[in-house]
């Protein structure tokens, strides 16, 4: 992270405008700091919503490879009959 990419309260309060102006310019997140330690980051929401969409697939990915691992997964022939049972496909 660039010291760009760094800015403290203070800038955040007088200089909301721009900052948001500048997080959806650039497409990269900016860390607020308070008394010199990171307290939040602002970002532009097509990111967060990437990050969002990402985080989910994640998600299910571990969820999947949890499943795997105990054994709980079913079979495509298995699927379709309980599709074609509970639907009527």
């Amino acid at each position: 992270m660039k010291a760009s990419d760094i800015k403290p309260i203070t800038y955040m309060k007088t200089h909301s405008a721009e900052l948001v102006a500048a997080v959806n310019e650039k497409q990269s997140p900016i860390v607020i700091t308070q008394n010199g330690e990171p307290r939040a980051v602002v970002m532009d929401v097509a990111s967060y919503d990437r990050m969002q969409d990402t985080l989910a697939l994640l998600k299910l990915i571990a969820q999947s490879e949890d499943a795997r691992r105990k054994k709980r997964w079913l079979t495509q022939e298995q699927m379709e009959a309980m599709m074609r049972k509970r639907f009527g496909i």
